[in-house]
């Protein structure tokens, strides 16, 4: 039966998924922040069926995400910390994200591995592209981005720790979404200023996270397309899983542009995560790698692969750093 495990566990996985992500949907981590609550009360509260909720949050209770008193169920730390809504460190964003939309376009990916192309049409019925999808409704765009901003609070710091960027004072986040990066940086460097830029249905929401954190006098956002719009002046530019998204002829003119822009000795740094040299790892930049063939026309890719993509458009040196978080870091000087 022990050879079997690593099968039988990958079967499963799906299963446990669908669990967080369907507590997360019916807010059953907020619900229980403010004390223990028995299931026959939650079920009361979300107007679900009171034995199949129970089922429910004791899978919860065995995937440790909360614990049961007798009749009662409360959130354990990591739930209470990344599983509500109002917590200043949610990952539920990129829950909802996962289940509403991920969930889905995964259920096809072996037509995306026969057809080598993303599943929108496929799972949507929309030609819409996937930003375009993602950003369909004011909602759609929220929970997009607290999911961006989730994730970014996990990896952001790591990134901006992994070289001394001492030297730069404009930092310019491209695509910065809610302005996680560009907020790590302007902590750890008291000199830095920063832009952030991004779509103008976008910037409102950066701003929000700007002020929250207290650096409005040090992080303005600017709205644009880095595809068709200038870029605002800086000496270090960012790219944060901006590059894995693209086919490699919007690669090459996206960083042949900053390239221009940027003044001598300035700077590109990137986070994504990396292959191993032979694609054999690690698991999570496989994952992702497939995931971006069933959500974009992008992957993932190795250090020297992205090298090869800089150097091509005209940097001159380059480094990479392996975290050992979520996202790892590159840094290319013009």
């Amino acid at each position: 039966m022990s050879d079997a495990q690593p099968v039988l566990h990958l079967i499963d996985a799906f299963r446990a998924s669908k669990v967080l992500f369907t507590a997360v949907s019916l807010r059953l981590f907020d619900r229980l922040e403010p004390a223990p609550v028995s299931a026959a009360q939650l079920a009361a509260d979300t107007a679900t069926h009171p034995d199949a909720l129970q089922r429910l949050l004791d899978a919860c209770v065995a995937l440790a995400l909360l614990a049961r008193d007798g009749p009662l169920y409360r959130n354990l730390p990591v739930a209470s910390r990344y599983l509500r809504q109002d917590s200043p460190d949610t990952l539920a964003g990129y829950v909802l994200y996962s289940d509403r939309v991920l969930y889905r376009l995964w259920g096809n990916l072996g037509d995306a591995v026969r057809e080598g192309s993303h599943r929108w049409e496929q799972t949507f019925g929309s030609r819409a592209g996937v930003f375009e999808s993602l950003f369909a409704t004011d909602q759609d765009r929220l929970t997009f981005l607290q999911g961006m901003h989730g994730m970014g609070l996990l990896s952001s710091p790591a990134v901006a720790a992994a070289f001394d960027l001492s030297r730069f004072t404009h930092f310019c986040d491209l695509g910065g979404a809610t302005g996680h990066l560009a907020i790590a940086a302007c902590r750890r460097y008291p000199g830095l200023r920063a832009t952030v830029f991004d779509l103008p249905a976008v910037t409102p929401v950066a701003q929000r996270f700007i002020d929250g954190a207290g650096l409005t006098e040090r992080i303005r956002v600017h709205p644009g397309d880095f595809f068709t719009d200038p870029f605002p002046p800086a000496d270090l530019y960012a790219l944060g899983r901006i590059v894995h998204d693209w086919s490699e002829p919007r690669i090459d003119l996206l960083l042949s542009k900053i390239h221009a822009a940027l003044p001598p000795a300035g700077g590109l740094l990137l986070a994504e995560r990396l292959l191993y040299p032979f694609h054999d790892g690690p698991l999570n930049a496989n994952l992702q790698s497939l995931n971006m063939l069933v959500v974009t026309e992008g992957k993932e890719r190795t250090a020297a692969e992205y090298e090869a993509l800089l150097r091509r458009a005209g940097f001159r040196s380059f480094q990479a750093c392996s975290t050992g978080c979520i996202l790892d870091a590159m840094l290319a000087i013009k």
